[in-house]
């Protein structure tokens, strides 16, 4: 079985072994290394190219935001979660818009975390819907014309665009599969080809590339 390389990024040493140690205990989890600050982050994910960061927001020295915007810029297709105790808007929509997939407090229970690194690593969100709306209304904002009909940038098959209408609507994988009358395993294949024509690695900034194509209304999106 392949395991799910992890990066822990916290300034917090104590808070970094207290997760080390939840996540250790999965047997599909490999923490791969810790930092305690975003430059570190940045060398380490470079270094050894985790599938997941794992970052607080605020941290001395390069703070988490500005390591999500270098990791993405390095390395596209690594995952970054925040997980932090802030929950102001303009940290989660700074985050999110550096290309994060996901948005936790660190109120979240230990089951909490372990179910949104699966959910990453499978295109699915790990955001409330209202915060969801939120952050795609700020990521519309000056654009007040939106079409009705798919741009001619958009290179997404058929079932593709039907994948990701459905997710626009807050539909996870297996109501997607449910609906199409497929398989999740299809559904899974059919994200990883929308992530990479679009360029993005997450089902967030998948929906916000279609928003800023015009290829969706945000009275799509559920609130």
């Amino acid at each position: 079985m392949e395991k799910i390389r992890v990066l822990l990024v916290d300034d917090h040493v104590i808070l970094r072994q207290g997760t080390r140690q939840l996540l250790e205990h999965e047997p599909d989890i490999d923490v791969v290394g810790e930092a305690s600050n975003g430059l570190e982050a940045v060398d380490l994910t470079v270094k050894l190219k985790p599938d997941v960061v794992i970052l607080d927001v605020a941290m001395p020295g390069m703070n988490g935001i500005e390591a999500t915007k270098r990791i993405k810029q390095l390395l596209p297709a690594t995952i970054v979660l925040a997980l932090t105790g802030y929950d102001f808007d303009e940290y989660i929509f700074s985050l999110l818009e550096a290309g994060a997939a996901g948005y936790l407090l660190k109120d979240v229970s230990g089951d909490a975390l372990i179910g949104a690194i699966h959910s990453v690593m499978a295109g699915e969100p790990v955001l409330h819907p209202t915060v969801m709306r939120k952050v795609m209304a700020r990521a519309r904002a000056g654009i007040t014309h939106v079409t009705q009909e798919p741009s001619t940038e958009n290179n997404l098959s058929e079932r593709e665009m039907e994948v990701l209408k459905l997710a626009v609507n807050g539909k996870n994988n297996k109501e997607i599969a449910d609906i199409l009358d497929i398989s999740l395993r299809t559904v899974q294949a059919h994200m990883r080809g929308i992530f990479n024509k679009l360029d993005v690695s997450s089902r967030s900034e998948a929906i916000i590339s279609g928003l800023k194509k015009g290829w969706f209304n945000l009275n799509d999106i559920p609130g």
